[in-house]
This record gives structure tokens, sequence and C-alpha cells, in this order.
């Protein structure tokens, strides 16, 4: 029997030494172990309960104060405009004194105490619907042409350019209607209207100044084509790409894409924006003030001078003779003031319900 034990060999492990760090290395993985700025900051701050609820009434203060602004406002026009309303009535907007002598109707006499605001409606309205007829196949077309035609290259800059024209203020498109666009329809536009429609009496040849409401309506036209063909862009896009795809899948040509496909969908918003260009058009102020012609009168012709609820405040209001002068300017404007206010929120509505705010982009 073999009694030998077996040797047990034990394997002793080899350290190896350490390697040597450098004194940047350490400095680099303690300043890593270390809180940043901050973290240093969050853990110093303490409790921000306060802070946050600071800052969320401070955030609802700012919202609120449109509110209050508007309230103001409105509460200030009531409040001074009470004396034409005693005076007057609702009669001040459609109703004029009739002088017995002569039998005509006298709309705005300050000194003897007779307003009525009803050419001034008659020529916001109709210089504003005049714009609009001129500018909304303009900004229909612009629009089309960026959103569906346009070459990549021209898109960005055309675009850019449109939209620019909003950026101009009016008192610079008042100076070139005055130097530019006047004697340009003086001269040549009018006579020919004159010749053409003249037997209409819509343009009679009675204001050899070139002002008068078709000046206004032009100048006009080019102040709220980029409102409207801005809004009419961005409602197009809108409009999903399947739409476009399917109506090019049964055989439409481009036309008829654009007009069953994009058109059609978009037209509430289309509808909307032309609204929202309406409103700017009945605030407009001094351009139109400085080609209307500032006539108080209602004539039938579109070449008569005339006025506008915001040109006469602006004409009026800092010579005003007396109280009753003043409150009637001031319900004149408590009167613009109500009308902006329903078209300018119907016309965001309508667009909105076609875009569910959507941000607006060129592509």
């Amino acid at each position: 029997m073999d009694t030998t034990v077996p040797e047990i060999h034990i394997a002793h492990p080899q350290f190896q030494p350490e390697p040597s760090v450098t004194a940047e290395q350490r400095q680099a993985a303690s300043a890593a172990q270390e809180p940043s700025e901050v973290r240093r900051f969050l853990l110093s701050r303490g409790n921000s309960a306060l802070a946050d609820r600071s800052f969320q009434i401070l955030m609802t203060l700012c919202a609120l104060s449109i509110f209050g602004i508007v309230a103001l406002i409105a509460i200030e026009l009531i409040g001074n405009s009470r004396l034409a309303w005693h005076s007057f009535g609702l009669q001040f907007f459609f109703k004029a004194y009739i002088d017995p002598y002569t039998g005509l109707p006298t709309y705005w006499d300050p000194v003897n105490g007779h307003f009525s605001a009803l050419p001034f409606v008659y020529g916001t309205l109709l210089s504003s619907l005049m714009a609009l007829m001129l500018a909304v196949p303009l900004a229909l077309g612009v629009a089309v042409f960026l959103t569906e035609m346009c070459p990549n290259f021209l898109r960005g800059p055309l675009a850019f350019l449109t939209e620019l024209l909003a950026a101009i203020p009016s008192i610079i498109y008042g100076l070139w209607a005055i130097f530019v666009l006047v004697p340009l329809l003086r001269e040549h536009v009018n006579p020919w209207l004159i010749k053409i429609f003249g037997w209409s009496g819509l343009f009679s040849d009675d204001n050899p100044t070139g002002l008068g409401f078709v000046s206004a309506s032009v100048i006009l036209a080019i102040m709220i084509l980029p409102i409207i063909s801005s809004l009419t862009r961005e409602v197009m896009i809108a409009v999903p790409h399947s739409q476009r795809e399917a109506v090019l899948a049964l055989g439409a040509t481009r036309w008829e894409m654009i007009r069953m496909g994009v058109l059609r969908n978009a037209r509430i918003g289309i509808v909307g924006a032309i609204i929202l260009g309406l409103g700017r058009a009945l605030g407009e102020t001094m351009a139109v003030t400085m080609v209307i012609g500032n006539s108080p009168e209602i004539h039938r012709s579109l070449l008569a001078n005339g006025s506008s609820m915001a040109a006469v405040i602006a004409n009026e209001f800092a010579e005003a003779t007396n109280d009753l002068h003043r409150s009637a300017l001031i319900e004149i404007g408590l009167a613009l003031f109500i009308v902006t206010i329903i078209v300018n929120a119907l016309a965001r509505l309508l667009v909105w319900a076609v875009t569910r705010g959507a941000p607006a982009r060129v592509n």
C-alpha cells in the first residue's frame, strides 16, 4: 500500500505595484466628485414653494393685465361719451339734422351742436369693403403661389417681402399715397373710370384733387394685403397633404387639386383671414386721413371726398370746440372700439377652427 502524501503547491499572488497617479489626475477626479454649480444652487436654496408661488402669481397678474387694460379703455370711453349718448342716443349713428330752410341734411356742425356719425360710418364701411375687393384676390393668389407653386429658392424671400409690408408705418403709406398714388389716380385711372363708368353715377367728374374713397381704398388694400396673405397661407399649410394626394390620385390637375383639395378645406380659415383684414381696415387712421379728403358728407360717387370714423377723431379731437363735440368724437371711438374687437375675435375664431393652433411655416 502506497502511503506517499501528494505535494500541495500554493500559488502566491504576485502584487503589482500601483500605477503612479499624477497630481493633475487626482485634482480632476476630486473635481468630478464635487457637485456642479447647478446642483450646489439647488441644495443651498432651501424650500422653493414660496418662490414658485410668487412666480405663478406674477405671471397670472401679467396675463390678467391685458383684460384690465381693455376694461379700462372701455370704461373710459363709456364715461366720456355719456353726454353724447344722452343728447342723441342711437340716432347718432343713422340720423342727421335736416336744415329747415334748405331741407338738406347737416351731418356734422360743431358750431351749432348738430352731430351725426352717419357720414363717418358710411366712409369707413365703403373704403374698407372696397379695399377688401381689391386685396382679397391678390392675397389669395400670393398665398396659393407660395404654398403650392413657388420654387423653394424663391419661397422664403417672397414670403418675407410680403410680410414686410405689414411692418411699414402707416404714415409712410400715407406719404407714398400723396406723392405717388394720388397723382397716378388723378391723371390716369380716374379719367378712365369716368369715361367708362361715368353713366352709373358711381364715378362722376366732380373732384379734381384725386383724393377720395378710391384713393383710400387702394392704400388700405395694400396695407391689409400681408395680413390676409399670411393667414391664408397658414390655413392652407394646415390642410393635410393626404387631401392633396387623394385628389391627385383621382386624376385631377394641379388647379383642381388646389380648388377642391386645399381651398375647399381651408375656406373657413380664409374667411377668418379676410375678416381680420377687415378689422385692420376699419381702424386704420393716418394713411386714410391723408388721402380720403376729410369731408363729413355722403356722396354717391366713389371719387368724391369723404371721411372715416378714425379720421374724424384724429382731425378734430385736439381742437374740439366744446364738451358735446368732444363727447361725440369719443362716442365714435367707442363704436369703433366695439366693432374692431368683435370683428377681430370672430376672425381669430375662424382661423383657429382650421389651424387648431398649428404654427405658420414656410416650406
